[in-house]
């Protein structure tokens, strides 16, 4: 088995206006960066499009009539002050919220060992009835249900080292005991959530707030201090990763200062705790990242880890 890379071109065709940061060239150079040599042995597969049935395990299926709806027949229309759809940005949400499954199918399947889903838009600010923060349907929240659902594990992770918090990762499950959301992130920033004090009803929301300039240090203190022990306790049978690569140093959204390094460093933490309680099973989600020679470093880095590499 190897570790497996989904994407599909159709997630190019989401097109934002013009100096918006999450934009098609980010999956340009993603696909390039994994283009190299030493990725020649990754396994890769197109994402399918998700049926409405799998994104109503974690948004509704009037929710997702209206962003069908929502979808232009030209030009762009806004869903809020950063949220825009085009008329391939519907499939391409389709393929985001598919891909992430497939993955789930392809690794619990034992097909693969684990798995880089590289999609967009991206899904962490999805909340059950509201898109945001770029995102239309929360990609990572669906995969947790998924597996759930079609493959009977009790437990699942998520694990969210983007810079911004996951706050609609942490709204769908927040009274549900069987996922644990575990996040890093810079704090005061964009969406305003994440504080230490947000638990869920259940203890199993994990928020590790980083401050503005915080560097590599302080992030692998979170982890290893807060994160990881939480992680292990909970002793997930499938750990699902939101991978935003925007608290790299070069970003222009936010003011941490990891590099790409970290993201390796992180990445081989998780799967260490993957195969502790969940015979090694991970995937990966695409979140954010919009420097992009950072976000081609960064996610070769976290797909070499994934790699055993």
């Amino acid at each position: 088995m190897s570790t497996l890379f989904i994407t599909h071109p159709a997630c190019l065709n989401h097109l934002t206006p013009a100096g918006h940061p999450e934009r098609p060239d980010r999956l340009r150079v993603l696909g390039q960066a994994l283009e190299a040599e030493q990725f020649q042995h990754l396994a890769r597969m197109e994402a399918p499009a998700a049926p409405f049935e799998a994104i109503a395990l974690c948004h509704p299926l009037d929710y997702i009539k209206e962003i069908a709806a929502a979808s232009p027949q030209q030009g762009l229309v806004r869903l809020d002050a950063d949220t825009t759809m085009s008329p391939g940005s519907f499939e391409a949400a389709l393929r985001g919220a598919g891909g992430a499954m497939l993955a789930v199918d392809e690794v619990v399947g034992k097909m693969a060992t684990n798995a880089f889903v590289g999609v967009r838009p991206p899904g962490h600010h999805a909340e059950t009835t509201r898109p945001m923060g770029f995102c239309l349907f929360n990609n990572v929240a669906i995969a947790a249900r998924h597996a759930q659902k079609q493959h009977g594990l009790e437990r699942v992770a998520i694990v969210d080292f983007d810079v911004h918090h996951g706050n609609g990762s942490q709204e769908i499950f927040w009274s549900d005991p069987t996922v644990m959301y575990c996040s890093t992130h810079q704090m005061p920033l964009y969406p305003g959530t994440g504080a230490v004090s947000e638990r869920g009803k259940h203890n199993t929301i994990v928020n590790a707030p980083l401050r503005a300039g915080d560097g590599g240090e302080r992030f692998q203190e979170a982890f290893e201090q807060i994160i990881l022990p939480r992680l292990r306790d909970f002793r997930p049978e499938l750990i699902v990763i939101s991978a935003g690569f925007d608290a790299h140093r070069r970003d222009p959204l936010a003011n941490l200062n990891l590099v790409d390094t970290d993201f390796g460093w992180v990445t081989r933490q998780v799967m260490q705790v993957a195969d502790m309680s969940a015979q090694g099973r991970i995937v990966s989600v695409l979140e954010g990242g919009y420097d992009l020679e950072a976000l081609a470093q960064s996610a070769a880095a976290h797909v070499t880890a994934l790699m055993r590499g």
